[in-house]
């Protein structure tokens, strides 16, 4: 008698919790010695201190981390879903479990008593939708084993990581060992490669995980070729000889999904742009939530578009309005018969 997975999707990450602030004027930025559109790697109390200084234009505060992103978006489009990282033993912490239980009904989180959760606050530009973020890594990039996770990844579908795990220990050894578990068991790999400086600092690494490991790799333009050093084109190729699936996201100009010998293109969903945060691990749940349920590469990567097309006109990484997501799957259901 054959056990069913008890989750279709468990994911392992780099736990953020994202606070998102919108504002009316770029000066402030100046004024704050931040460069406009950059990432800014900070200590705690200078998070804490930004965070002080902004939030009277109003803060909403969600779980983050491009993994976190996916998964919770899978749980809340109703799959099964399962999510590890670490967080701090503090509020913070504890508000980034509560929003991941609400999205998936259960986390797999680790807690540490001796570093303060990770976090990244997004500015983003009310005229373009540009962001401009502070991160402290805190708690997040120490995870100091996977603990019961283990189990989780056994009992899943699939498992999916992305490229931040392999910037360092100890979360490459995670990374790696839950990778080993899904391998031994048969469990089908989705890998976002989550950023072309990612890719140039760890690129071996990166290329050794996509080639032994992997069955589905998202990437974008650039992170394609820092990894490969080729364009669009003749990347998708290059990946799409050594797995299964390849997803090379073009922005506005949609996206390409090879599966095998099969090469679609998939449009964009237009939407008014309010926030750019975690479009691609929108799309990635998109496409991951199809080929869950048995979905064709074209029919599951025209989800992925209109899932990252809800999550773009929106303030926040992860589209919480259920019945938008449900209508979304519907639409294309409707489309692609």
């Amino acid at each position: 008698m054959t056990t069913l997975p008890r989750y279709q999707v468990a994911g392992l990450g780099n736990a953020l919790l994202d606070a998102l602030i919108t504002i009316d004027d770029d000066a402030i930025l100046q004024e704050m010695g931040l460069n406009r559109g950059l990432m800014h790697p900070v200590d705690h109390q200078a998070w804490q201190d930004a965070f002080t200084k902004l939030q009277h234009f109003g803060a909403q505060v969600q779980s983050g981390g491009s993994c976190a992103n996916t998964i919770a978006t899978l749980g809340l489009l109703g799959l099964e879903t399962i999510y590890c990282g670490q967080v701090g033993d503090d509020q913070q912490g504890h508000l980034y479990a509560k929003a991941m239980t609400e999205a998936c009904g259960r986390h797999a989180l680790h807690f540490s008593r001796e570093l303060n959760t990770g976090k990244c606050l997004s500015i983003i530009s009310k005229r373009d939708a540009e962001r401009t973020m502070l991160t402290d890594l805190g708690a997040a990039v120490a995870l100091p084993g996977l603990g019961s996770f283990g189990d989780d990844v056994r009992q899943s579908a699939m498992l999916h990581i992305t490229g931040y795990l392999m910037l360092g220990e100890p979360m490459a050894s995670r990374a790696m060992e839950a990778v080993a578990i899904a391998n031994q068991q048969e469990i089908p790999v989705s890998v976002d490669v989550a950023d072309p400086f990612v890719v140039a600092t760890v690129r071996d690494a990166m290329w050794r995980l996509v080639e032994e490991f992997a069955d589905i790799v998202f990437l974008n333009a650039e992170e394609a070729r820092a990894l490969t050093g080729q364009g669009p084109e003749q990347a998708i190729q290059t990946v799409g000889r050594i797995c299964d699936t390849v997803v090379l996201k073009l922005g506005s100009r949609g996206s390409l999904v090879k599966y095998r010998d099969e090469l679609h293109t998939i449009a964009v969903h237009p939407t008014v742009a309010l926030d750019t945060t975690g479009a691609g691990d929108a799309f990635a749940a998109g496409f991951l939530y199809g080929r869950t349920l048995g979905w064709d590469a074209r029919r599951s990567g025209d989800l992925g578009s209109r899932v990252a097309s809800l999550a773009v006109g929106q303030v926040g990484a992860v589209v919480r309005d259920r019945a938008a997501l449900a209508a979304a799957v519907q639409a294309c259901l409707a489309a692609n018969p």
